[in-house]
């Protein structure tokens, strides 16, 4: 993935985990703010309920203002205008609470007008209370104004309204994990990038390493060819083309390598000029003809003296690699056919072989860099894995479309598509 793409990513996701982290905060903020109003009005319900009916059980007249007062989130105050029944007001709260629905615990107090001092009522709670929380009695704060009241405070108050929002928190938690799974994701993007451009660093400096020893062994064995003494013996005249032969082969590979390299880095030209295309595919057929032992490579066109517009070195380049991997994986005879087709709009390439075939797994992987199909426990046949790669690169970059047509044991096809080249 090239650099540009890495920060293009790493920038869109910075900015989503903002907009995740604002959005949820926001959500939660509101939820809290929403659910807070909720119990705010609940409890209202339940005190005045409570304040009415001791009023009524009095025969007194509730005040008009100032009836409930809410001192702080979990502490309100009750102004009514006459005694209050401690007992009778726990029993009041407890059939309100248990009318709204409001299962949570709470404690009273009442002023006591002759002390000046508020009296601890009881904590109540519908759960088992262990006899620390209830031998532990919080002194609530008085209200000055106020002479007939009585005060309730909800000191659990947090965790119910906690309690209430488990498929928000449970969306939080989520997307907690979603944000801390991108980046660790984004953390192994990075470090493989790093491994990555290691790896091509090392190919790179190793296959220009390679370039300097392979043209001394062709400077060297090409002077030794021509050596009277080792013309005139038969076993060192063999051994040098041997020798040649490797060398060429080895050279080959390093070529390819850098092709690869040069593609991944995106830093490859192609310098298209106009060429004759029946002419050029006869002489990549007379050049790789050369190297067969047996079997022939045969090219029938069926199209008339067709110009293309193409990087020429590299159209070479992939007619010679398809060339080079129909002789390897066919049979000890090898017959290629090399067809050209002409139709109003395109052209095509048709190469055939009488090989093993592919199956229609290997066909989905065949394009994929470093990957061969499987020849079971022989391996005769050489190579990276990079032929196909590097020609479906080239046929991309040029806009020409590849396809292979295969079944195994009938040989290969691979076509290649490409648009004509229009009269000036």
């Amino acid at each position: 993935m090239p650099n540009h793409s890495i920060r293009k990513l790493i920038i869109l996701g910075g900015i989503s985990i903002i907009g995740i982290i604002f959005v949820q905060s926001y959500w939660l903020l509101k939820t809290w703010d929403i659910k807070d109003k909720e119990f705010d009005q609940t409890v209202n319900i339940v005190l005045r309920n409570v304040a009415e009916r001791m009023s009524k059980y009095n025969k007194t007249l509730l005040p008009k203002t100032n009836l409930i007062t809410r001192q702080s989130s979990n502490y309100y105050a009750v102004n009514i205008n006459s005694k209050i029944d401690a007992n009778l007001l726990e029993q009041y709260l407890l059939q309100e609470m248990a009318r709204q629905s409001l299962n949570i615990d709470f404690e009273y107090a009442v002023y006591d007008c002759s002390s000046g001092e508020l009296v601890y009522g009881n904590y109540c709670s519908a759960d088992i209370v262990d006899e620390k929380t209830l031998k532990k009695r919080n002194k609530l704060p008085k209200f000055d104004e106020l002479i007939y009241y009585f005060v309730v405070r909800f000191p659990k108050r947090e965790s119910f309204l906690l309690a209430n929002r488990n498929m928000t928190l449970t969306l939080t938690i989520l997307s907690v994990f979603a944000i801390g799974f991108f980046l660790y994701s984004m953390w192994v993007i990075m470090e493989q990038k790093r491994l990555s451009e290691l790896q091509k660093d090392f190919i790179n400096n190793m296959t220009h390493e390679f370039k300097t020893p392979i043209s001394s062994i062709k400077i060297a064995s090409d002077f030794l060819s021509n050596d009277a003494n080792v013309k005139n013996d038969t076993r060192l005249s063999r051994y040098i083309q041997i020798i040649r032969e490797q060398n060429q082969r080895l050279n080959e590979q390093v070529e390819k390598v850098l092709n690869i390299a040069r593609l991944e880095k995106d830093s490859i030209e192609l310098k298209k000029e106009i060429f004759e295309l029946n002419q050029t595919l006869e002489d990549i057929i007379n050049n790789e003809s050369l190297k067969l032992k047996t079997g022939q490579i045969l090219f029938h066109s069926n199209a008339s003296r067709q110009f293309i517009y193409a990087d020429k070195l590299h159209f070479v380049n992939v007619i010679a690699n398809m060339i080079d991997n129909a002789i390897k994986y066919s049979a000890e005879d090898p017959e290629v056919s090399i067809t050209l087709n002409e139709t109003e709009q395109q052209l095509s390439i048709h190469i055939r072989d009488n090989g093993i075939g592919i199956d229609k797994e290997n066909q989905k992987k065949l394009f994929n860099k470093f990957y061969r199909v499987s020849t079971g426990n022989v391996h005769d046949v050489k190579g990276f894995g990079l032929g196909l790669y590097y020609v479906k690169n080239i046929c991309t970059a040029h806009g020409w479309q590849i396809q292979i047509q295969s079944e195994p044991g009938y040989g290969s096809e691979f076509i290649i598509t490409m648009p004509k080249m229009r009269p000036a």
